[in-house]
């Protein structure tokens, strides 16, 4: 009997207790007091935005959305750039049933020239062919080579430069092509950039001034110095050698073979005398010439190893559910809110120009809230935190304190009611539990003793 009174008893207050919780939440009304968005701005014109995105007052919740956005640019080369183009007559073998070597090299350098120009008025193209002079007596000569347009940004006047270029030349006098492109560059400036560009289908044979013997060590020293004479006037020079069926025979009449030329001459592809150097078969002269494109644009405005943290309240954490709404696009977030920091960890490996990286999170009033937060204004976020790395690897970090403000406003009666509010009713609840509690115990010790 004693124990069923006391079960009851404690049924009655657990009762009582959630009553007046259930009371407390229905009883509130949240309102979002502010909603500022906090704007984190980085690179030169990038963003990183906290903002409010909806709200549901009726059922106590309100959704904020993460997002970045790369709103860069990507860098076009600038400066000046000579395009060497080798006009021996083996530039017109066959290659396939329907083109020639000289159809794969000069769309391709068309396209690359289109793709270059295209919205860019910062760089001018020039282009030099070289071979040797048709004329034998001239052999071994500046007139080896043949300037084919100055430098412009115009792109009709370089398609029909190019379109023009004749393949008579009976041999290649690499040097003489190199020797004149780098008398066209007209800004002297360190800062203005200059590039050369060289396409050729043959091993060099002939030299300015060579000792009159194809393929000599004269031949291999002088190419070879004014390739390297390059280093301290361009940026970057890319020479793209196709052609050769037999690399391994000898080049007569030296006795080296073309390959040990080729490797005396532009080294090799993983350690080049200078630049970048691509001995490739015909098929692959498109797709070199596209890797060239691309390596002209070395400045892509990414940005990597994104780390945005976003920070919490002790007020939100202990009293408001988290949860996510919609998952990034892009990288890996907390599952949850570590309650350590009070923060979320949003990880973006890297974010491309152009690209918009999004999350988004609700926060909804538990029901068991304490109720020292109503008629409190509460910051949501305490701040926002960014880390990077940009495109010249240098590593930076931003903050902002904006959040968005809630206050939970409880729910007064249009009567007064004659005890008082939902509190009121609860300490009285308790107290009467409590009295009953002693009046059952009164009457327990009472009995006992009769």
């Amino acid at each position: 009997m004693k124990k069923t009174k006391i079960l009851l008893t404690l049924f009655l207050l657990i009762t009582l207790i959630a009553t007046i919780s259930s009371a407390a939440y229905k009883d509130v009304t949240m309102s979002v007091v502010a909603e500022p968005t906090a704007t984190i701005n980085f690179g030169t014109k990038s963003t990183v935005e906290r903002s409010v995105i909806s709200k549901d007052l009726g059922n106590k919740e309100i959704t904020l959305q993460l997002k970045v956005t790369n709103n860069e640019t990507n860098l076009k080369p600038t400066g000046e750039l000579m395009l060497v183009i080798d006009n021996s007559k083996s530039m017109l073998d066959k290659v396939s049933d329907t083109k020639t070597r000289e159809d794969l090299v000069l769309e391709s350098a068309q396209t690359l020239i289109t793709n270059l120009l295209k919205n860019n008025s910062e760089l001018k193209i020039g282009v030099v062919s070289f071979s040797t002079n048709s004329d034998i007596s001239k052999e071994g000569t500046s007139e080896d080579a043949k300037l084919i347009s100055n430098l412009t940004n115009d792109y009709s006047k370089l398609k029909t430069a190019i379109s023009n270029i004749q393949y008579d030349g009976p041999r290649t006098d690499l040097q003489a092509g190199i020797s004149l492109a780098k008398t066209q560059f007209t800004d002297k400036t360190d800062k203005a950039h200059k590039y050369i560009i060289v396409l050729s289908d043959g091993v060099p044979n002939v030299a300015i001034n060579y000792d009159k013997k194809y393929y000599s060590d004269d031949v291999i020293s002088k190419t070879k110095s004014e390739l390297q004479s390059l280093s301290d006037i361009t940026d970057n020079i890319y020479i793209m050698l196709t052609g050769i069926k037999d690399g391994d025979s000898v080049a007569s009449p030296s006795t080296k073979t073309y390959n040990q030329i080729i490797e005396s001459i532009f080294g090799t592809e993983e350690k080049a005398t200078i630049g970048n150097f691509y001995y490739i078969t015909d098929d692959k002269i498109a797709d070199t010439i596209s890797t060239i494109y691309k390596s002209l644009l070395p400045i892509s405005q990414s940005f990597s190893n994104i780390v945005v943290k976003d920070y919490f309240t002790d007020e939100i954490v202990k009293n408001f559910d988290f949860s996510y709404v919609k998952n990034p696009n892009f990288g890996t977030i907390s599952s949850k809110i570590d309650t350590r920091t009070n923060s979320i960890t949003w990880d973006i490996p890297e974010l491309k120009v152009g690209e918009t990286a999004i999350v988004q999170y609700k926060l909804k009033l538990k029901e068991n809230f304490d109720e020292k937060i109503i008629n409190k204004v509460l910051n949501t976020n305490s701040k926002l935190d960014l880390s990077y790395t940009d495109s010249s690897n240098a590593t930076n970090t931003k903050s902002s304190d904006i959040t968005p403000k809630v206050k939970l406003t409880e729910n007064l009666p249009t009567e007064l009611p004659k005890a008082g509010t939902t509190i009121f009713f609860g300490v009285m609840g308790i107290v009467v539990v409590i009295a009953i509690a002693f009046g059952i115990k009164y009457i327990l010790v009472k009995n006992s003793m009769k």
